[in-house]
């Protein structure tokens, strides 16, 4: 009886190590295996892409080259071509008698056309009949033009130079100016040219004289229209 015990748990123990075993052997070989894996490392991730750099990427665009900030700051620092730098704008200061004198001869100068009208025209008709009347009209607006340029002159020139460090309008008015004292120059001519007395102006009278007198006097009026148109159209 006691033989048959210790044969049934010998051959329980023996069945026990069979269905053990296999089972020990899958863990050890498993735990092998886990400790003979290699060792390998994730590769290190690359830097995020800016927001540019990722927008170009998703649209299979080439990424924007970087600036190169050395040669932006170096740019900054050098200094602008001479082309680029411009002139500040020159700030001329006017007395109150340059306005004065700009008011006197631009409120003068309103009477220069209609003068230079009955001018011309009385003294076409005064060349062609010469009558005392036409004579004492030719004389009087004569006298009148003579007075408005001597006016114009002074008040102008005397602007002319105060205003000569003002670049702006400077041409317009040295055309100006000069035109006008050319035609003051030609006025002077023809009162030198003038006849002498009544009988000058009739058929009898000195055909040289009349004619140069006449040819200077629209000379004159011309040089000073053109001048006087000069700045009225030319503006301030």
């Amino acid at each position: 009886m006691r033989t048959r015990t210790v044969l049934a748990s010998s051959i329980l123990l023996v069945f026990t190590l069979i269905l053990t075993t296999p089972g020990r052997a899958a863990a050890q070989s498993a735990a092998g295996d886990l400790v003979r894996l290699p060792v390998s490392f994730l590769p290190a991730a690359a830097p995020a892409p800016d927001g540019i750099a990722a927008i170009a990427a998703a649209a299979d665009l080439p990424a924007p080259a970087r600036p190169d900030l050395h040669a932006t700051f170096a740019s900054i620092d050098a200094a602008p071509p001479a082309s680029v730098i411009q002139a500040r704008p020159v700030v001329v200061e006017y007395s109150d008698a340059y306005r004065t004198r700009a008011k006197i001869h631009r409120y003068a100068s309103f009477a220069t056309l209609p003068l230079f009208a009955a001018e011309a025209f009385v003294g076409q008709s005064l060349y062609n009949n010469p009558t005392p009347g036409k004579r004492d009209a030719h004389l009087a607006i004569a006298g009148a033009m003579g007075g408005l340029f001597a006016v114009n002159t002074v008040t102008g020139v005397w602007n002319l130079v105060e205003a000569r460090k003002d670049p702006n309008g400077r041409t317009r008015r040295m055309a100006h100016g000069l035109l006008m004292l050319a035609a003051d120059a030609g006025f002077l001519a023809t009162a030198a040219l003038g006849p002498g007395h009544e009988r000058e102006f009739g058929e009898g009278g000195e055909g040289g004289s009349r004619s140069a007198h006449r040819a200077m006097a629209f000379t004159s009026i011309s040089l000073a229209t053109v001048g006087y148109l000069v700045m009225l159209i030319g503006g301030k």
